[in-house]
């Protein structure tokens, strides 16, 4: 058998971007998109996709070029997907939240050819082309027009283009040939996404990942959710955010109809899940919590598989949502795995135990998806794995299919996190349970060490969304005089509320709750906590707002801001 090598045959490089080519066939006649009053069959997709990677080519687009598009959920954004690959250039999906500044900076990182502009975003992004340097040549402006608004209303921005945009996104599809010979990648190997994180931590980095990445973290995460044929899918993810987890080349895979939706709201999600029979959907916790916390709320008339991740969900949340006839899948990724490699795989046992139970088994990450190859807790100063007893914190490390090439232009930061052992360092900590499924505490600079205890600010943060009255809680670390750092919780409120809490009441309830050490010291109360662009909540503005008010005393402070 040592004489049978691989041949030509057998090594076609793996690819997302078959997928498509595929549903044209199969479900050729089927919805591919809907979006307000316009719909598009997976025939007319693919055929548009190829005329796309036809235009871009032949202005000289190719093999090693970055293409950028800012834009929101719409027929458009899912295209590009595809027929930007197809031409042979990197993708660059540009998160719509950022400011100018900011997309500026990335722009002139990535170095785009070209830059899509979605008609919402053209102010943004002409601000942060005006910010480039006199030296930095910025890329060609394509816009993209919209001839509806959310609401189905004729958009008024058709009348007139800014003449910095050399054509428009219709137009530029127009003149392709739809019987454009798309490029395959030469390698499987070859980068097709560049994707920046959303900076939770730090200064965004730039996650490079190949087409054999992101092929296998396609099928995976599928096989995972266990995702039938030709579901309804509304986009609650943004496109942008690791190309929605990848499920954009998904619901190719499986003849899928896109319901995109520009902004949206419970009220929203809700008409969109009842016109179009949506079954699936994605989002962050942040999600769970608008849905299950609408003045609108109505049991569903059929369940809506939705799958969560992009921060631990508190247990209360899954709780409430899953009562409205949800049915909640949890799992856990980065940009630098593409989309989630851990999920919490479900026991038919666990559907005899109470919700309450149910829900914090559910807030757990889970297991490794089938697709990555290991997934562990370790010590970070040994690299041996933690005790699996869901208590010992470690830093989460995976190898996998799917892990990324590298950050683009940052060497140090691509060796500081993937390391000569075969591990991708996450940054995450979290614990290892006795059943073999992991569980995030923190991301490691968010451990708060108060008198040389080790405390997970999730731990608190899941408490505090089981009072009836809190809306939003985040945790973090205030320096304290005596005990070099205490909790410090920020919480938002619920708007119907007829009493509110006072910050005494909040750490009484805590303390009912929770030992002594991991009861916030200080309770500071806002309208709204502050985001990142995917809507994770900022928790390093929280602790510059925490460290700016000093330290606390070993007494317990209350403040309000």
């Amino acid at each position: 058998m040592e004489e049978l090598k691989p041949r030509p045959a057998s090594c076609s490089p793996f690819t997302p971007l078959g997928f498509l080519e595929r549903a044209a066939t199969v479900y050729g006649d089927c919805t591919s998109i809907i979006y307000n009053n316009t719909s598009f069959t997976w025939s007319q997709t693919h055929r548009r996709c190829l005329q796309l990677a036809s235009s871009l080519s032949s202005i000289g687009i190719g093999s090693g070029h970055v293409v950028s598009v800012l834009a929101y959920n719409i027929p458009a954004m899912y295209e590009i997907q595809f027929g930007v690959p197809m031409s042979g250039a990197i993708l660059n999906c540009i998160n719509t939240r950022l400011d100018a500044r900011t997309v500026s900076v990335l722009l002139r990182h990535c170095e785009p050819k070209l830059l899509f502009v979605d008609t919402l975003s053209q102010s943004l992004a002409l601000e942060a082309i005006s910010l480039f340097p006199p030296n930095k040549s910025p890329p060609l402006l394509v816009l993209i027009q919209d001839d509806q608004d959310d609401a189905g209303g004729s958009n008024s921005s058709l009348s007139t283009v800014d003449s910095r945009f050399c054509c428009t996104y219709e137009s530029l599809v127009e003149k392709g040939n739809p019987n454009f010979k798309w490029i395959r990648p030469k390698s499987e190997w070859s980068p097709i996404v560049l994707n920046y994180t959303s900076g939770t931590t730090s200064s965004p980095k730039g996650v490079v990942h190949s087409h054999r990445g992101i092929f296998t973290m396609t099928v995976d995460s599928l096989i995972d959710w266990e995702v039938p044929k030709q579901p309804v899918y509304l986009w609650t993810l943004p496109m942008f955010h690791a190309n929605g987890w990848s499920f954009t080349w998904g619901m190719a895979a499986i003849g899928g109809t896109n319901v995109c939706v520009r902004k949206f709201d419970a009220s929203t999600v809700y008409s969109l899940i009842k016109k179009h029979g949506v079954t699936h959907m994605c989002g962050a916790p942040v999600v769970l919590n608008m849905l299950s916390n609408s003045p609108e709320i109505k049991p569903l008339p059929n369940p809506v598989q939705i799958l969560t991740a992009g921060a631990p969900p508190p247990a209360a949340v899954l709780s409430r949502t899953e009562s409205l006839g949800f049915v909640v899948s949890h799992g856990y990724g980065l940009t630098e795995t593409g989309g989630l490699v851990v999920s919490c795989a479900w026991k038919r046992e666990w559907n005899k135990l109470p919700a309450t139970e149910r829900a914090r088994l559910k807030a757990r990450q889970g297991v490794r998806t089938i697709g990555m190859t290991e997934a562990d807790v370790v010590d970070p100063e040994s690299g041996l794995s933690v005790k699996r007893d869901g208590s010992t914190l470690g830093e989460i490390v995976l190898r996998g299919a799917s892990v990324m090439l590298g950050y683009l232009k940052d060497p140090n930061a691509t060796n500081k996190c993937m390391k000569e052992n075969g591990w991708f360092y996450t940054g995450d900590v979290g614990v290892m349970h006795s059943d073999g499924y992991m569980e995030i505490k923190d991301r490691s600079k968010d451990v708060i060490i108060s008198g040389g205890e080790n405390l997970s600010s999730v731990e608190v943060e899941s408490v505090l969304y089981n009072h009836p009255a809190i809306n939003e809680a985040a945790v973090v670390a205030r320096p304290d005089e005596y005990w070099g750092e205490t909790p410090c919780a920020f919480v938002s409120l619920k708007n119907e509320l007829t009493q509110k809490p006072s910050e005494q009441d909040i750490i009484q309830y805590c303390r009912a709750k929770l030992p002594h050490y991991m009861v916030p010291k200080t309770v500071v109360f806002k309208e709204e906590l502050p985001k990142t662009s995917t809507g994770k909540i900022q928790k390093f503005a929280l602790r510059d707002m925490a460290k700016a008010m000093g330290p606390s005393s070993s007494s317990s402070r209350l403040s309000r801001m």
